[in-house]
């Protein structure tokens, strides 16, 4: 089953979460790792990564991507994976969705990394925002690249063994 990752990663916990399960899921066929970026980026540091992020993502915004390769009709599922930002999913994602929206066709799952709360909602938003009732496996993480443990790497291993 070929799958594309989708992500976006501002802190390095997405990425982080998302190489390790593109890793995980060799067995089960082919996984190309996409990641989304905006053409103008978010601040990273100090109270405007918060402020611009967080306020982009209440407001529902859809900024403009970077490039990216991504041909559906390749793919039998998609992993998404989003950092939480104020309860929701990250803006990158909802511009791919919007810009992709036959992705509710596919097998879909999803992956948060977090340090605050909200992932549950965030999951749910995105859930809505796709069109679809549920998703093939969910996975909540907290900061798993800078607070590593060991029941996390058992957390991602078991959301790949739900992939296949």
């Amino acid at each position: 089953m070929k799958t594309a990752i989708v992500y976006y990663s501002m802190s390095g916990n997405t990425k982080y979460v998302a190489d390790k399960i593109a890793d995980g899921i060799k067995a089960a066929g082919e996984a190309d790792i996409i990641r989304i970026e905006p053409k103008k980026a978010y601040p990273d540091k100090g109270a405007g990564k918060f402020f611009w992020g967080g306020k982009s993502a209440v407001m529902g915004e859809k900024p403009a991507l970077q490039p990216y390769e991504f041909n559906i009709d390749k793919y039998d599922r998609i992993i998404f994976g989003t950092p939480v930002w104020a309860s929701t999913f990250v803006p990158p994602l909802r511009t791919f969705i919007n810009e992709n929206p036959d992705v509710k066709d596919k097998k879909i799952a999803v992956f948060t990394c977090f340090s605050g709360g909200g992932a549950d909602k965030a999951i749910d938003k995105m859930k809505k925002h796709i069109g679809i009732e549920g998703f093939e496996a969910e996975l909540i993480l907290i900061d798993p690249k800078d607070n590593q443990k060991p029941e996390d790497d058992e957390k991602i291993r078991a959301f790949c063994r739900a992939l296949k």
